[in-house]
């Protein structure tokens, strides 16, 4: 009989997430609570393990009050969206110090070659007028990442299409790290391909979606009133063309409203458009609004009710935070013997 899987996702403490991170991630992970995993050729059960991964958010500087206040607001939207705590363990990163430990393991081996070729810091080195001044932080990002994964002993993680090169990067450290140390300490993590959710920007749908956009009628967060969203969704790009097809190339905005309404609805984006073939733009529009006003308020209002008792949310994060460590110390022994350390 196979033993259980494992799944571990890792989500950023960025406070209440936007309508992007909850189609393109956490809506996936709700439904895997009640999933079954392949895993060779045997149907499996599964632990799932989510991250709130404050060390992550420390690559740029923040203010330590802002940051203790969004990571709670995070662990409460997760679990207003579905995240049962008894079924998944929710924990804050910076609880278990076996992650860092594993860094700095993985980072003795990393060649900084591979490091150099990743897509994110490739970006950031090519904008920066002063790279000198770029952040270790940021550089060794992936290890960390990589460290989150292989200390769960991960065997699935579910990623979308921009997130597989650092899926990837932890699967060749984990070869690495076992062909250094003569090993098969860990097993090879699959990624678990979501159905792409790429959520676009409500004023330019050819950028994603994001907190970080100075401009707020440019996303959708959950925290929105039924009467924000509506006015969102109402100034909302779209085209001059009439009628509604899905066409993302040449009708970005119109397709990026047709995204949203088939990710909540349960439909394909092309079918919305054949329904709607018809509608003008404004009945477009109105139509999403309503999906997601009924798809998001019951969130809302759970989540509101959630933070009106910061320390209920805090004793669920320790309480799962205790399995967390038993797991990952258990883990980090195994490790330490491997290379060589008195554990």
């Amino acid at each position: 009989m196979a033993s259980a899987a494992r799944v571990f996702s890792g989500i950023q403490p960025t406070g209440v997430p936007q309508l992007g991170n909850y189609l393109g991630s956490i809506k996936n992970w709700v439904a895997l609570q009640t999933q079954q995993l392949q895993q060779g050729r045997s149907i499996t059960p599964h632990e799932q393990f989510i991250s709130i991964v404050d060390l992550h958010a420390l690559t740029v500087p923040r203010d330590p009050e802002k940051l203790r206040k969004e990571t709670i607001e995070t662990a409460a939207s997760l679990i207003a969206c579905g995240i049962d705590p008894s079924r998944s363990v929710l924990f804050r990163q910076s609880a278990v110090p076996a992650h860092t430990q594993v860094h700095w393991v993985l980072s003795c081996i990393t060649p900084v070659g591979w490091l150099n070729r990743m897509t994110q810091w490739k970006t950031l080195n090519f904008r920066s007028a002063a790279a000198q001044n770029l952040l270790t932080g940021l550089f060794t990002y992936p290890v960390l990442m990589a460290a989150d994964i292989l200390l769960y002993r991960a065997t699935h993680v579910p990623v979308g299409e921009d997130q597989i090169q650092h899926l990837e990067f932890a699967r060749d450290l984990l070869v690495h790290f076992n062909k250094t140390y003569k090993t098969k300490l860990f097993p090879m993590p699959t990624p678990l391909l979501t159905e792409s959710r790429r959520v676009m920007s409500l004023r330019d749908p050819l950028r994603k979606m994001s907190k970080s956009d100075p401009q707020e009628y440019s996303r959708i967060t959950l925290a929105d009133t039924e009467d924000q969203i509506v006015l969102k969704i109402r100034k909302a790009s779209t085209d001059s063309i009439s009628g509604i097809t899905f066409d993302p190339e040449s009708r970005p905005g119109v397709s990026n409203l047709l995204s949203i309404y088939a990710a909540l609805c349960s439909t394909s984006p092309k079918a919305a458009a054949d329904v709607m073939s018809n509608f003008t733009n404004a009945q477009l529009k109105n139509t999403v609004a309503e999906a997601v006003v009924n798809s998001l308020s019951p969130i809302r209002q759970q989540m509101c009710r959630l933070l009106e008792d910061r320390g209920y949310i805090e004793s669920i994060l320790r309480k799962n935070e205790v399995k967390a460590r038993e797991v990952a110390e258990q883990n980090w022994k195994s490790i330490a013997k491997c290379i060589g350390l008195s554990y």
